[in-house]
């Protein structure tokens, strides 16, 4: 068969499913293109395709969907429902396909992740491979494949966090989606200068998700959004091993605001909470970044 392009949009699930997708598609033989890291111009695509009340993400989500338009022959944009009843994901992960289909002209490949309907990842992937021309065991045998090396990645970024966690540095946790704190425009002008003020940050996902999840437990047991789950149970897992907590998420995430206010009000450590909008000046940011460090150090002086 034609070799064929694929563009992935880095943005949102590209954050969570980068490694599964890159073994998968490697696997396979089957061309990828990733859209480039966010600059000001992705951004003002996105939110000239989008509306208001859409959060950033997803603004810079139709950015770098707008990017790849005319650079591949189907853009991968899965639907992703949820893990399990107990085990949502938020809403923009529904609605992502129609979406895109709706708002550009473009070939989609999709495949639909809803554990409650019985469609699990590995069906998913495994249709997805078929649906590009390969058999169902060559599939099976890529996204084996790929579970494999995805699993010996986050065991990778585990090590490392374990590691930091030993460090003489004045410690925080990051508390965000990853595709918040490691976009060019959201999160990573903050990691850069947490560094240039020599704090050792923390990603609160780096950690195994299955205890992180029953941990969560310990601060609210009615929370169903798996990726939050996730994120605040790394509180409990390291809380007496470090100084600071910065929650960052983008403007009007509605889960976010939901739980991190619900775990501010249970948390005996000091926090900053960082929101940021189509607006922000990274000046301002970086001012209130300053303060919360000096806090910690005067803190850890006591």
């Amino acid at each position: 068969m034609d070799k064929i392009k694929i563009g992935i949009p880095r943005s949102i699930v590209y954050y969570y499913y980068k490694d599964l997708w890159h073994y998968f598609f490697k696997k396979l033989g089957v061309e990828v293109i990733v859209s480039p890291k966010t600059n000001k111009k992705i951004v003002n695509d996105g939110i000239n395709y989008t509306n208001d009340e859409m959060c950033l993400s997803l603004k810079i989500y139709m950015g770098h969907i707008n990017y790849l338009k005319d650079k591949c022959d189907y853009i991968l944009v899965p639907r992703i429902q949820n893990y399990g009843v107990d085990n949502q994901t938020c809403t923009n992960f529904w609605g992502l396909y129609d979406l895109v289909k709706n708002i550009f002209n473009v070939k989609i490949l999709n495949y639909n992740i809803a554990y409650s309907n019985l469609k699990t990842e590995k069906k998913a992937f495994i249709k997805l491979g078929q649906t590009l021309g390969f058999s169902k065991e060559e599939s099976k045998k890529a996204y084996i494949y790929a579970k494999t090396m995805e699993a010996k990645e986050k065991k990778k970024r585990i090590h490392r966090n374990y590691q930091k966690l030993n460090s003489a540095k004045l410690k925080v946790l990051l508390i965000s989606h990853p595709y918040n704190i490691f976009d060019e425009y959201i999160g990573m002008p903050i990691l850069n200068y947490l560094d240039k003020l020599n704090v050792e940050w923390i990603n609160a996902l780096d950690f195994e998700n299955s205890l992180t999840c029953k941990l969560s437990k310990l601060l609210s047991r009615s929370i169903y959004w798996k990726f939050s789950k996730e994120l605040i149970g790394a509180i409990k897992l390291v809380e007496h091993k470090i100084d600071g907590i910065i929650f960052i998420s983008s403007f009007p995430c509605g889960p976010d605001s939901l739980v991190n206010d619900l775990v501010i009000r249970k948390i005996d450590l000091p926090y900053l909470n960082i929101v940021v909008d189509d607006f922000d000046s990274m000046a301002g940011i970086e001012t209130r970044l300053e303060s919360f460090v000096d806090i910690l150090e005067q803190k850890a002086k006591i």
